[in-house]
């Protein structure tokens, strides 16, 4: 990585944009600003590795990450994909452990870090910060929920159905340069083989029509139908 030189009122700015953050007093959202080291990221750059000591909260300013656990084998489960204005590693800050997954930049990426011991003192001195992460952390517990449900019930194909339509805008998903086979096997739990035969499922199914550059949604109430299937 490499330092990204910027002026504290860039991430004060960054986080007054921010759903939860906006509440927050300004003079907090400076004392963020004044622990905070903007980083930059070229694509399939490590940002931090599962196992090391933790790496602080991540605030992402532009670009997309994926947060990874892998198997002894090297299989790759991608638990979640983070995008402009989202934190990542909370968890690991807040319990003073290392850090519980291995994140990886998809595309150029720009992230500010706060260093663990910095956000648990900000966290002491003011309630208010508190507040935000909490409902942070129990969004990301639902997410997780969510997650848990598909892996276990919904089928490959159920599980492709949900992505699409959750991440589909004007009727198509847009494939970004790094939303190959591999990537959205790796973040739906199955291989590149499963995805491929249940892309095709749904297109002979005429729910969607696969292009070059997208995915696009033909049926959307059937594509809905197929997402709570649990066969």
């Amino acid at each position: 990585a490499r330092l990204a030189h910027a002026p504290e009122t860039s991430i004060a700015s960054l986080l007054a944009s921010l759903q939860h953050f906006a509440e927050l007093d300004p003079t907090v959202l400076q004392a963020v600003a004044a622990h905070a080291v903007r980083r930059a990221y070229e694509t399939g750059q490590v940002v931090f590795l599962e196992g090391e000591p933790c790496a602080g909260v991540h605030i992402v300013e532009r670009g997309h990450l994926k947060s990874v656990r892998t198997s002894l084998g090297g299989r790759e489960q991608v638990i979640r994909v983070v995008g402009p204005g989202e934190l990542f590693n909370e968890v690991s800050t807040l319990v003073e452990r290392p850090n519980h997954v291995t994140v990886i930049a998809l595309e150029p990426t720009v992230v500010w870090a706060i260093p663990s011991a910095a956000v648990r003192t900000l966290l002491e001195l003011s309630p208010a910060l508190c507040c935000v992460i909490m409902r942070n952390l129990a969004e990301r517990l639902l997410y997780l929920v969510d997650v848990v449900e598909d892996l276990s019930l919904r089928s490959v194909e159920a599980r492709l159905a949900r992505l699409l339509l959750e991440h589909s805008s004007e009727g198509a998903l847009e494939r970004r340069r790094w939303t190959t086979q591999g990537e959205m096997a790796s973040r739906l739990g199955t291989v590149p083989d499963v995805l491929h035969r249940a892309l095709h499922s749904l297109a002979d199914a005429g729910l969607i029509e696969i292009r070059r550059q997208q995915i696009c949604i033909l049926d959307r109430a059937g594509l809905e139908n197929r997402a709570l299937s649990d066969k």
